[in-house]
């Protein structure tokens, strides 16, 4: 069966019960859109967790080399990489408690999808979580 995001009542629900997004491949430059959509988020009252081995902290918080060091409680991972590296951080990010996988708009990819929806994980794909909260919230 081919991917489909959840519906907007189930992304709405995950956005208002959420308080935590781990963010992979968050850069430290503000002129990227990871930073931007991040910072955004974490204007709206989220707490950002910078997942890039390549920077020491973004927004004000320390940056982590891989998912799996997060010893904190993650509500969504949101995933800023291109979508040919979406099936290995689908596979890091299963073992990883959270309640959702979100790749951002233009990142998807089928096998992706196939090693997460056995998991409790919601899988959120091609989808800006800024623009979502901003139209459901």
């Amino acid at each position: 069966m081919p991917f489909e995001n959840p519906s907007r009542d189930q992304i709405k629900k995950l956005l208002d019960e959420s308080k935590t997004i781990a963010v992979i491949g968050l850069s430290d430059n503000p002129a990227r859109t990871s930073y931007q959509v991040s910072q955004a988020m974490q204007q709206a009252g989220y707490r950002i967790i910078p997942v890039n081995p390549t920077i020491g902290e973004a927004l004000g918080e320390k940056a982590y080399g891989s998912i799996t060091e997060v010893e904190e409680p993650i509500d969504i991972i949101n995933v800023f990489r291109r979508p040919e590296h979406l099936p290995e951080i689908a596979r890091e990010c299963r073992t990883v408690k959270a309640e959702a996988f979100w790749g951002q708009l233009g990142v998807i990819h089928e096998e992706a999808y196939e090693y997460l929806k056995d998991t409790d994980k919601l899988v959120i794909m091609d989808m800006c979580i800024k623009v979502a909260h901003a139209v459901l919230r």
